[in-house]
């Protein structure tokens, strides 16, 4: 049985490594089921004005367009704000369809999260609304490194003009901020180097939700871009936020917070732990790829496709301490 040739989120991360993306001879074919399969975007509704369409537990292919994250909006009295556009030009498009289906108000703001492509890739589909773009302060340095590459990366999947066009936010977060809808105030917060090193989260107090992006994943594996030790300091940072619910950037569209954390929480610590021994140990990076958070697998959904480099990432972070 053919499959239809698809981009992992593990090689994504790895900025400027100039792996490429094999094309299987079904492409066409591919594409074709994939205009077929794409269904109007489907959200649900969180809390009072909050929709969320959660994404595949799959890796970017050309049968799911990249709607692989959890994405969606917030409704005010008097404007829309989009928390991540989706993972290409097409899943941004859905999501503004679906917009319109829920309220015609204007779409001011447009949350872009962090600069993995599965997130902020359909932000083009916005620009015609000229909302704000927002993003932490380190974003457009990370995609001036990256952007192109993941472009091209998602348009080796995807098809030509399919993966949308790189958009740098215009308004930029170095610390806290707050976007105003009306009777809604959205409370942000850009993070040091966590999950990624442009990581932004979004609180929106009238609902006691968190909107934790990729700092924040469930049942799906996590994948490490940034430093683990921040991710753990983040996590405890986030843990103080009044949030009686959270959004995760994989998984179930809400869970509980804080308990929610908790399983992302016993796997960092595992992969900081484990890691630690094997660098005190004098083991060889691969060794350690091959054992460290053994006891992990069989826990998350993609595992054996991220924990090879989230070990690396660790272990490169650790074993100068």
């Amino acid at each position: 049985m053919s499959h239809p040739a698809h981009m992992s989120r593990r090689q994504a991360l790895i900025a400027g490594a100039g792996m490429l993306w094999s094309l299987a001879a079904t492409r066409s074919r591919a594409a074709t089921r994939s205009r077929a399969s794409l269904s109007a975007l489907v959200t649900e509704a969180v809390a009072p004005g909050i929709h969320i369409r959660r994404g595949l537990d799959e890796d970017a292919s050309a049968a799911n367009g990249d709607a692989i994250a959890n994405i969606g909006f917030i409704v005010g009295r008097n404007a829309v704000a989009v928390f991540d556009p989706g993972g290409s030009l097409d899943d941004g498009q859905r999501l503004r369809a679906r917009i319109r289906e829920v309220t015609q108000l204007p779409i001011r703001f447009v949350v872009l999260s962090h600069v993995h492509p599965d997130h902020i890739f359909g932000a083009g589909a916005f620009e015609q609304d000229r909302p704000e773009f927002i993003g932490h302060a380190r974003l457009p340095n990370a995609l001036a490194q990256r952007g192109e590459y993941y472009q091209r990366g998602l348009e080796s999947v995807l098809g030509k003009g399919k993966a949308g066009p790189v958009v740098v936010p215009t308004r930029l977060i170095v610390d806290r901020d707050q976007l105003d809808l009306g009777d809604r105030l959205l409370l942000l917060t850009a993070h040091p180097v966590a999950h990624s090193d442009c990581d932004l989260s979004v609180f929106d107090p009238s609902s006691a939700t968190l909107l934790a992006a990729d700092l924040l994943f469930v049942e799906r594996v996590p994948s490490l871009d940034g430093r683990l030790k921040g991710w753990q300091s983040a996590l405890t940072s986030l843990k103080t936020v009044a949030a009686s619910r959270a959004v995760p950037g994989h998984g179930p569209v809400r869970v509980n917070w804080p308990s929610g954390a908790r399983d992302l929480d016993r796997y960092l610590d595992v992969l900081l732990r484990e890691t630690r021994a094997a660098v005190k140990r004098g083991m060889e990076i691969g060794d350690a790829v091959a054992s460290v958070g053994s006891s992990e697998r069989g826990k998350w959904k993609l595992f054996d496709d991220y924990q090879g480099h989230n070990v690396t990432q660790a272990f490169k972070e650790v074993e100068w301490e």
